[in-house]
């Protein structure tokens, strides 16, 4: 058995687990359910048995007791099957529900870069399959395998009283029959894993489309996406049909199997009834448990299949639960206590992926309480700087440490609680703009809210909005624009009040005016606070107290604006002349 069939299996039974009552009232209603269903049959051999003892039929009251008795027993098993099926439906939902808070917990315990590598749409319908396999799984066990097992197990008792070689036929078919089952599933079982495989595939190429819906029209690419996404359906069809076509072809090998047991053992049966062994209920009695038999002997194949095809599609999820993550918290972690906001980069060595190195024995000092500034060409390392500070990545070497604490020693949400950042391209809920001011501040009152929205200037257009605070914004906030975001997002950020700031590119989705607005609140939200500050427009940095230049992962240049400007064969100055007019020249 693979690891992640084993994890899936292992976390379906311990949910189950969590309630054993419940568990045990579906056991006793199957069990009840299951033998009256086999004994049922018996009475209605004693009922021919009688008809044919007595064609005359002198004593019907008789006959009417079995009848009675058959009607209990069928009320009787009415009856344990709707405790089975209340009892069921209980302990299912509570565990779906249990099971989706545990995946939920465990694609939010991945990394960052994690979530960079795969597709949303693919996620979480990984998720929604890993509930549906519990669903569809315990179904079956519950309401085929469990009935099968006992059922054929009293049949099989009976039988084998009434006649051995009766019992030694049966228990000799089921066997052949189960076990080339097993065997065709396992042959089966890959395929399934491979369409499993290619369904995500196509769903996610689906979810990233429709996400890129605006580059595939502007960039003129719906032909070359039509033919992306019809090749790989292709590939699903061709391989969802074979797998069909292998089901079909062995379900016709079934029929067979089912026709030679019926006819085999109706010939024996005959040669009994001449010896006078078996009576006419005798043959009323093979009939109706053959009819039992196969019927749940039948489904056993089906549902066997299934069950693979269901554990194929957990096998994703359970792949992602079992994977680990990347950025853990220490079994020791502290938490971070910010008193100063001194910031420091030791020796800080960085490589993307383990290869390219993107940092080599970095260092930089953030004295507390200082407006910093990282400039530089694209790619410089500026973004990196930024990640490795919130930890997103780990070192490869040196430490980072803030007011002395290593942040590597910290549990990662104190590092967070004390860092606000505002990143260039702000992503929101699709919940209001009220809930996503407040994220910043689960227990914030309406009126702090209001007042952080009026200290980063958004106040004016949600109050345009007809619904105003209310308002819902959209996935990942489409409905308002990159400067309406940003300044949610500052809002977040003042309502947070965390004693280290990180402004990246803060303001690059603003106009001019709505800059001039914006730049009021962001000297408010930096006063007392640990700044640092990404910028490509020199023009927003000009004020701070240190400008450091990194190029190629190196500090080339430190100083403030004017200092900067001095140095005649400095990158900071070819940066400014560009941006200020000098590229013309």
């Amino acid at each position: 058995m693979k690891p992640n069939t084993k994890t899936t299996l292992k976390l379906f039974l311990k949910s189950n687990a969590r309630y054993p009552w419940l568990f045990s009232f579906i056991l006793i209603g199957i069990v009840g359910a299951t033998f009256a269903e086999a004994i049922g049959p018996l009475f209605y051999k004693d009922f021919f048995d009688k008809m044919t003892q007595d064609l005359t039929i002198t004593n019907p009251q008789s006959l009417v007791h079995i009848l009675i008795y058959i009607l209990l027993i069928n009320l009787g098993g009415q009856m344990f099957w709707r405790l089975a099926i209340i009892s069921a439906s209980l302990s299912e939902s509570k565990v779906i529900a249990d099971l989706s808070n545990f995946c939920f917990k465990a694609l939010h315990r991945h990394s960052f870069s994690f979530f960079n590598n795969n597709f949303v749409g693919s996620l979480t319908k990984k998720v929604n399959r890993f509930t549906r396999s519990y669903e569809s799984i315990v179904d079956r066990f519950y309401w085929d395998f469990l009935p099968l097992i006992l059922g054929v197990s009293i049949i099989l008792f009976v039988l084998f009283s009434r006649n051995f070689w009766l019992g030694l036929i049966l228990i000799a078919w089921c066997a052949l029959f189960i076990t080339l089952n097993f065997l065709f599933l396992k042959f089966k079982y890959k395929y399934d894993l491979q369409r499993s495989e290619l369904d995500s595939k196509v769903t996610g190429l689906l979810a990233d489309t429709i996400t890129n819906n605006a580059n595939i029209k502007l960039l003129c690419g719906t032909q070359r996406e039509t033919t992306a996404f019809a090749d790989l359906n292709e590939q699903l069809r061709r391989i969802r049909t074979f797998v069909w076509t292998m089901g079909s072809i062995f379900q016709g090998l079934q029929g067979f199997l089912m026709v030679t047991l019926e006819i085999g053992i109706f010939y024996l049966a005959i040669g009994l009834k001449q010896q006078g062994i078996l009576t006419l209920g005798d043959f009323v009695l093979i009939q109706t448990y053959l009819i039992q038999i196969f019927s749940k002997i039948w489904n056993f194949g089906h549902t066997l299949q299934k069950v693979y095809e269901d554990l194929a599609e957990a096998e994703e999820m359970a792949e992602i639960i079992n994977l680990p993550s990347e950025i853990n918290d220490r079994a020791k972690a502290t938490t971070l206590v910010v008193t100063k906001g001194l910031i420091e980069f030791k020796d800080v060595v960085f490589k993307y992926n383990s290869k390219t190195t993107i940092l080599n024995n970095f260092d930089l000092v953030i004295n507390p309480g200082q407006r910093f500034a990282l400039v530089g060409p694209s790619g410089a390392g500026k973004t990196t700087v930024i990640k490795l500070l919130l930890r997103m990545h780990d070192l490869e070497g040196g430490q980072i440490l803030i007011d002395g604490q290593n942040i590597t020693e910290v549990t990662q949400e104190s590092l967070h609680q004390n860092i606000s950042l505002v990143p260039q391209d702000p992503i929101l809920f699709h919940r209001t703009l009220k809930e996503n001011i407040r994220y910043g501040k689960p227990d914030a009152t309406d009126e702090e809210i209001f007042a952080a929205a009026k200290s980063a200037h958004c106040d004016e257009f949600i109050k345009a909005l007809p619904e105003g605070y209310e308002t819902y914004v959209g996935e990942r906030g489409i409905k308002l624009s990159g400067g309406e975001r940003q300044r949610v997002a500052i809002a977040r950020a003042i309502l947070r009040n965390s004693p280290i700031l990180v402004l990246d590119e803060a303001t690059s989705s603003l106009d001019s005016g709505s800059e001039h607005l914006i730049q009021d609140a962001l000297d408010f939200l930096m006063k007392g606070k640990t700044v640092i500050v990404i910028a490509h427009r020199l023009s927003t940095i000009m004020k701070m107290d240190k400008i450091v230049v990194i190029d190629k992962g190196d500090v080339t240049e430190t100083g403030t604006h004017t200092e900067l400007l001095q140095n005649p064969t400095g990158l900071y100055k070819k940066l400014w002349e560009m941006q200020a007019g000098g590229f013309i020249k």
